[in-house]
């Protein structure tokens, strides 16, 4: 049996629409409760996609956490021991969108994960978002991939920054900086550079974060103008397919599954670390991955496409 691609990070339920978390509890407002947050998204879409995914993250047995259960045992996604704690409240985060169907958030978030650990055999590691920066968490993230430094396994970030949990760009970019060191892949997108190395292009970006020993590929997404992908050796650029966007939410998170589920496909994670990855095999798997990241801006919510859909729409 394959080893599973290791998630880490918060699970949580978005609210769209709501003005008070007791509103959408008590069912009498019209707000919509959708199980998210972005690992957990990512672990969704990287199963969706056909790639066996464990989730470590930590949410309650209260009506949330039973509807985020569901979802992810539904989807096909395993959950480590400890990430379902009847002791924890379930973190929740409310989405407004705007007249283009952006959405922005604001966050009621605890994060402190159960022991994290590595299975034998498995190809990658993936984390990002809150879970990285918010404590007593994300010093136990920084902690579980330092020790990982030597292992043979793929490890992928993406900060997916939100200035309403950290609003300093400098220390928020130092600690994105640190993460990046002990990561192979990381994928940043065009707001997350705005807000974190405001006047800086993107290949400014990519080559500051290149510079390490580690990294080897940074991928950076530019909404409905598609994605860049960038290496040592190669530079690529992927226009975004015409769709009729209804709303964002979920779509980078889609796009990172996506991104991952490619290079699993193409046998180029685990022990090699993204080393020989070339200018064409980095194309192949961004435009799988900005076509992913399209079809859920398609529909309501963090709906990342299953492989058959991706097909079906896109061909293989």
């Amino acid at each position: 049996m394959t080893a599973p691609v290791l998630v880490i990070g918060e699970a949580l339920v978005d609210i769209v629409g709501a003005s008070a978390r007791t509103t959408t509890r008590n069912g009498n407002g019209k707000a919509k409760a959708t199980p998210g947050g972005s690992p957990a998204n990512v672990a969704v879409g990287l199963a969706r996609l056909g790639v066996p995914t464990q989730l470590v993250t930590r949410f309650g047995t209260d009506p949330y956490g039973d509807q985020l259960g569901a979802h992810l045992f539904g989807n096909g996604v395993q959950l480590a021991p400890g990430s379902v704690d009847p002791g924890f409240r379930t973190s929740t985060a409310t989405a407004t969108l705007d007249a283009a169907g952006v959405a922005s958030y604001q966050f009621d978030i605890t994060w402190e994960p159960p022991a994290l650990s590595l299975s034998r055999g498995c190809p990658a590691i993936h984390t990002g978002s809150i879970a990285t920066v918010l404590e007593p968490g994300a010093q136990a993230i920084h902690a579980f991939l330092k020790a990982m430094a030597d292992q043979p396994v793929t490890v992928t970030l993406d900060p997916n920054a939100r200035p309403t949990i950290t609003p300093d760009p400098v220390s928020t970019w130092a600690a994105v900086r640190e993460l990046a060191t002990l990561s192979d892949l990381v994928k940043l997108s065009d707001e997350d550079c705005e807000f974190l190395r405001p006047g800086m292009s993107a290949d400014e970006i990519a080559a500051e974060l290149l510079s390490v020993d580690r990294t080897r590929c940074v991928v950076i997404t530019r909404g409905g103008d598609g994605a860049i992908g960038i290496s040592a050796d190669a530079r690529v650029e992927v226009t975004a397919p015409a769709i009729q966007v209804i709303d964002t939410v979920g779509a980078g998170d889609s796009f990172m599954s996506a991104l991952i589920a490619g290079l699993h496909g193409r046998g180029l994670l685990g022990a090699t670390r993204l080393d020989g990855l070339t200018a064409s095999e980095l194309r192949d798997v961004v435009d799988y991955a900005v076509k992913a990241a399209a079809i859920t801006c398609t529909r309501h919510g963090a709906d990342p496409p299953t492989a058959a859909e991706h097909v079906s729409i896109w061909g293989a």
